[in-house]
């Protein structure tokens, strides 16, 4: 049991941890309706403003790959603080620099600049995990979950309805709240890795991103539940660098009816959280969360293939609804999942290396999409999320059987 000033202590660190989460989601999410938009002006046709789109996204992800085990490495080293500090600091500028670029290569350059600092989710994950006892962990994640939806929920949105301002509107909102998000984390957010639990020191091996994937996959769990999540993250980094595109080409959808449908992710985030996560958490464990997560993305992932056949909308919300109740559900049980595999002093390591393979999925995954979509039809991206989701089905079990074992 918490004293009252301990309890006092984790409610200001739990709110502050909140608070940064929802700001982080806010600021991701304002400017996923208008990159096509940002994109047109540079490029000749459809064609090549979705394969532009989708490589925006895989930059971005290839910086994170690169960079995120180093700085989940150097949170447990040096603190959770000064990483997250650096980390929103970056996103500060890569924002600023596209919303004012005049070129793909200004555009590409932001991509870049907040890819490499692009650990503050990760951070944020690991923050919580210092908070918070093991077994209500994944509580919190889904705690977590539910004010990034919600953040979600608003970014699109907003982002949108700026768009009548001008199409880097949104972007210069986002740069403002990442500072907002710095200056909040400056004066107000304590260290939560005491000194006796951070690492010795700094080894110069560990910073390669491939000697840290090679540490992590050398427990078999967690080389499971990575792979697991690989399979998931890219079809879904697929569909939402695609998705706007898929929109305007299906649908003929404007960036504030864009936004809105990436609000219904978000949506599900907050509903699933607070209604659904608290009964699901009594009666069922994390592996069979997530297989359950795992069967709604891909019923999600079949409608969004019927509605482009039929050219019906209402198949695509439904899709959308069924794909974001299956994220929602999904996420905060993996994470659980994740960090209950390994100890209080590897937690930045594994949030970390988590982090890095879902940029590796997201640098495939929309370069993929992209090709697919162009080549061989725009429902075909939702058509590799299936086919992954059945392979992630199958995993899932494999999980849940290899706990047995061990429980026995």
């Amino acid at each position: 049991m918490f004293s009252n000033n301990n309890q006092s202590n984790f409610t200001h660190q739990l709110i502050f941890g909140l608070v940064a989460t929802f700001l982080c989601g806010l600021g991701f999410s304002i400017v996923m309706p208008v990159t096509p938009f940002l994109v047109s002006p540079y490029v000749n046709n459809a064609n090549q403003q979705a394969l532009v789109v989708t490589l925006l996204m895989s930059t971005y992800a290839v910086c994170v790959f690169l960079t995120a085990p180093i700085i989940g490495y150097f949170s447990d080293r040096f603190g959770r603080r000064p990483v997250l500090l650096f980390s929103l600091l970056g996103a500060t500028l890569g924002f600023l620099i596209f919303g004012l670029a005049n070129s793909l290569e200004m555009l590409f350059l932001g991509r870049i600049i907040e890819g490499i600092t692009g650990g503050s989710i990760a951070t944020i994950f690991a923050y919580f995990a210092d908070i918070t006892p093991e077994k209500d962990r994944t509580k919190y994640f889904g705690w977590i979950s539910a004010v990034a939806g919600f953040g979600t929920v608003m970014g699109p949105t907003i982002g949108g309805l700026l768009t009548k301002f001008g199409n880097s509107m949104p972007l210069f909102l986002a740069t403002s709240i990442s500072f907002l998000n710095f200056i909040l984390g400056y004066f107000v957010m304590k260290e939560t890795v005491v000194k006796e639990e951070q690492l010795e020191k700094i080894s110069l091996t560990a910073l390669n991103p491939i000697n840290q994937m090679k540490g992590l996959f050398a427990n078999k769990s967690v080389r499971i539940i990575l792979f697991l999540g690989f399979l998931l993250w890219m079809p879904n980094g697929a569909l939402q660098s695609i998705l706007s595109q898929f929109s305007i080409d299906t649908f003929q959808l404007s960036p504030s009816q864009i936004g809105m449908v990436f609000s219904i992710i978000g949506i599900q985030d907050i509903l699933s959280q607070v209604f659904v996560m608290p009964k699901l958490l009594l009666k069922k464990s994390d592996r069979q969360i997530v297989s359950l997560g795992i069967t709604f993305q891909l019923l999600g992932y079949s409608f969004i293939v019927f509605s482009q056949i039929s050219s019906m909308i209402v198949l695509f919300i439904v899709g959308m609804l069924l794909f974001g109740f299956g994220e929602s559900i999904f996420s905060p049980a993996f994470n659980g999942l994740l960090s209950k595999s390994v100890s209080k002093s590897e937690q930045g390591k594994i949030q970390g290396g988590s982090q890095s393979i879902q940029s590796l999925a997201r640098i495939f995954g929309p370069l993929i999409g992209g090709q697919l979509y162009v080549y061989a039809g725009h429902f075909a991206p939702a058509v590799m999320g299936i086919c992954l989701s059945v392979m992630a089905i199958w995993l899932s079990s494999k999980v849940i059987r290899l706990q047995l074992v061990k429980d026995n």
